[in-house]
């Protein structure tokens, strides 16, 4: 069992690490700033009371639901397409070598270069976001799930096929339990990427959202507050990246334990 010094002597250096990131951010807008210039608008002082003040207005709850919903819709087409994809490319060679390089140019455009084609065929609304946050989170998935196939050692599926495996038998019981880190890793990765894009996504005709509310203060010059909303956008992205690490890693299987196991190898 940890103990509570351990816990603590864990704990020091993050909590190190954002107090001296605190004291840059206050220097650099506090201290060495011009009192009354627009770098001072952005001081911890002044943004962290905005979040209040946003949250008394009733919009921060509203656009926080907004953008996790439409961050999620694209999630869940990326994961979709891009774990079929990624197993089709990784188990035949022809279609790899035929999709690589089409994959790799698609890849390399900049998921935001895609709004007015998105704009033009979903219209306005959460549509058009959900598909750039697609367009950019796809490619970890189809990647890891790709390279995850190609890492199985076909050793396992003969063995399974010599004991009377079908296909679909051999591909649900050897395949799907070896791709599986592989496939978790690049969810991760695509929320990661998906969350960075969806903030500008939403400064392009909506009305609602993290990334709108930013374009809206700062249209009121309200710099305080489109400090606080950055603020309230890397918290979000830390929790939830912090929750995909929790929820998406691997576990080992506990309910055998090592002396169980040898035993029940010594009965076989």
């Amino acid at each position: 069992m940890t103990t509570r010094p351990s816990r603590i002597r864990r704990l020091l250096p993050p909590a190190a690490g954002i107090v001296a990131a605190v004291l840059v951010w206050w220097s650099l807008t506090t201290v060495l700033a011009r009192p009354g210039s627009l770098v001072a608008a952005f001081a911890p002082q002044r943004a962290v009371p905005a979040i209040g003040t946003l949250a008394a207005r009733g919009v921060l709850a509203d656009d926080v639901v907004t953008s996790l919903f439409r961050l999620l819709a694209g999630l869940l087409v990326a994961g979709v397409l891009g774990t079929v994809t990624g197993v089709a490319v990784g188990s035949v060679d022809v279609l790899d070598r035929a999709t690589r390089p089409v994959f790799q140019f698609l890849r390399m455009i900049s998921p935001l270069s895609w709004a007015p084609v998105a704009i033009g065929l979903f219209g306005i609304g959460y549509r058009p976001v959900a598909f750039l946050v697609a367009a950019a989170a796809i490619w970890p998935v189809v990647l890891n799930t790709a390279a995850g196939v190609r890492a199985v050692d076909h050793g396992f599926l003969l063995v399974a096929r010599s004991l009377g495996a079908g296909r679909l038998e051999a591909f649900t019981s050897v395949v799907v339990p070896a791709i599986r880190p592989h496939v978790l890793t690049g969810f991760r990765l695509a929320l990661g990427i998906g969350w960075v894009v969806l903030v500008p996504a939403e400064m392009l005709g909506v009305t609602s959202g993290l990334g709108y509310e930013i374009l809206n203060a700062r249209d009121q010059l309200a710099y305080d507050q489109v400090m606080a909303l950055i603020l309230v956008i890397g918290v979000l992205g830390y929790v939830l990246d912090t929750l995909a690490r929790w929820a998406l890693t691997p576990r080992r299987r506990t309910g055998v334990t090592a002396p169980a196991a040898r035993r029940e190898a010594m009965a076989g």
